[in-house]
């Protein structure tokens, strides 16, 4: 069976690697084309099955499929469409005084072949929105969606079947060994979003080829409040970046470090805001999503053990019903250092809080573990906010916001070390998936050929007054 798989991936590599160059060279006109099918697909013809199939996978609302899931892609192939021909273009560059005699630029020119693993938590968003990238930049493209989310994979698979031949987009599903017989092939790029243990996986077997990889994992992301936040609003803010689509975020907030002065009125706050966001009963709310599937159930139901276990605080939530994969918004405190949630990505509906006194308590915690993808600071004080952003690294911050700075695609959406490598969205996802092919012409003898061998005396002052001077 595995050698029947090998053998079809095989044939379809071969099929896309012999269209890249042709692929590579369409204009930024026919690019914008097969990008505004894709939109028409997602916003359209595809977008009540694309809701069905996503509450059929994790009972996720259809609102909030429009919201984190249609609308980002139709968003970037918007920000594509519009920016494409200037992206295309040579960009020149200047001509150093020693180079005298030559023009320069850099174009932006296809990786070639490309492979996009998605995970389960976004699965249309962060399968297609690298996607909207990939086509923007030339190059064939293979798709492969979790398997945890079955419907919706299926739905992407009619779509790229309705929409791409496959010796230019394809989309292969399967369990991990399809994944690890795909790795096998010598991509010229790999774009994967998920774990930092499973993104480990594939830079290994991406190394095997010397591919380039992006990298898009997660990490702790610290969420800080100090006592000059506006709490109501901190509340209402985190409540919405911590509990949408259940909490299964990479940048969703997965701790708070708050002002302890402020802590009980903070978790007052978030109370009030999570039962107007999901009633007295969020199993009951049509706003409130499930957990993916039972393994990822038991290792949240996990961590709540291990919080009880070390006689954590249950200020908010903790209730689960396995027959549902429910778990209940909870916010836990009092936990010790030791405690799994404060040591693992949470990557559910469970918010751990601590309270600190001082702000090198903040910079102490925050600097001991892994740079977070996110961090969050919630603040009217711009000294305090300045201090933690230089003092501390991450992917990226939000600040009197969460999970925002996602949706801007002006901006490079990424992490650093083990919460990322790479970028993505807008232009910053273009260049990833391109070469920036540099480009020098020669017009004229240049002053640079009065040094070609052999060497002379005088040859050896001009040498010298190059370094000093040019």
């Amino acid at each position: 069976m595995l050698q029947n798989t090998a053998n079809k991936f095989d044939s379809l590599f071969e099929k896309q690697q012999q269209n890249q160059f042709h692929l590579g060279n369409t204009n930024y006109k026919t690019r914008i084309q097969k990008l505004k099918k894709l939109q028409k697909a997602v916003e359209y013809t595809y977008r009540e099955a694309i809701q069905k199939a996503l509450y059929s996978d994790f009972k996720k609302p259809f609102a909030e499929t429009d919201l984190t899931e249609i609308y980002p892609v139709v968003s970037e192939i918007k920000f594509a469409c519009k920016h494409l021909k200037q992206w295309l273009k040579p960009q020149k560059v200047e001509t150093p005084l020693a180079l005298m005699g030559t023009s320069s630029w850099y174009q932006h020119e296809p990786k070639g072949v490309c492979l996009i693993m998605a995970p389960w938590n976004f699965p249309l968003n962060l399968t297609f929105g690298p996607l909207v990238s990939a086509i923007a930049a030339g190059n064939t493209v293979i798709l492969k969606p979790s398997e945890m989310t079955p419907h919706i994979a299926q739905v992407m698979a009619e779509i790229i079947e309705d929409l791409f031949p496959e010796e230019e987009v394809a989309l292969v599903q399967g369990e991990v060994e399809v994944s690890q017989e795909l790795l096998k092939q010598p991509f010229n790029h790999i774009f994967f979003t998920g774990s930092p243990g499973v993104g480990k996986l594939v830079m290994k077997a991406a190394s095997a080829h010397l591919t380039s990889v992006t990298l898009e994992l997660g990490g702790k992301s610290p969420t800080i409040i100090d006592d000059t936040a506006n709490l109501k609003l901190a509340a209402k803010r985190i409540a919405w970046g911590k509990f949408i689509n259940n909490g299964q975020i990479c940048l969703s907030p997965d701790y708070v470090l708050v002002k302890e002065s402020v802590k009980d009125a903070f978790v007052e706050a978030l109370q009030l805001q999570l039962k107007a966001f999901y009633s007295e009963d969020p199993k009951d709310s049509p706003a409130y999503c499930r957990v993916v599937n039972r393994k990822h159930f038991d290792r949240l139901v996990a961590h709540l053990e291990n919080a009880k276990k070390l006689q954590a605080s249950f200020d908010i939530g903790g209730e689960s019903k396995i027959e549902d994969c429910y778990i209940a918004p909870t916010v836990v405190s009092n936990l010790p250092d030791e405690a799994s949630l404060l040591q693992e990505e949470i990557f559910g509906p469970i918010l751990p809080i601590k309270t600190y006194n001082t702000v090198e308590d903040i910079l102490d915690y925050v600097n001991a573990k892994s740079k977070p993808l996110a961090l969050y600071i919630y603040s009217r004080n711009k000294r305090f906010i300045n201090q933690i952003l230089k003092n501390t690294r991450a992917g990226s911050t939000a600040i009197n916001a969460n999970v925002l700075q996602y949706s801007n695609h002006y901006l490079p959406f990424g992490g650093s070390n083990t919460s990322g490598i790479g970028k993505s969205h807008g232009y910053f996802g273009f260049q990833e998936f391109s070469n920036q092919r540099a480009v020098l012409k020669q017009h004229i003898g240049g002053a640079i050929e009065l040094l070609f061998p052999p060497y002379t005396s005088l040859k050896q002052k001009l040498i010298d007054m190059t370094i000093k001077w040019f």
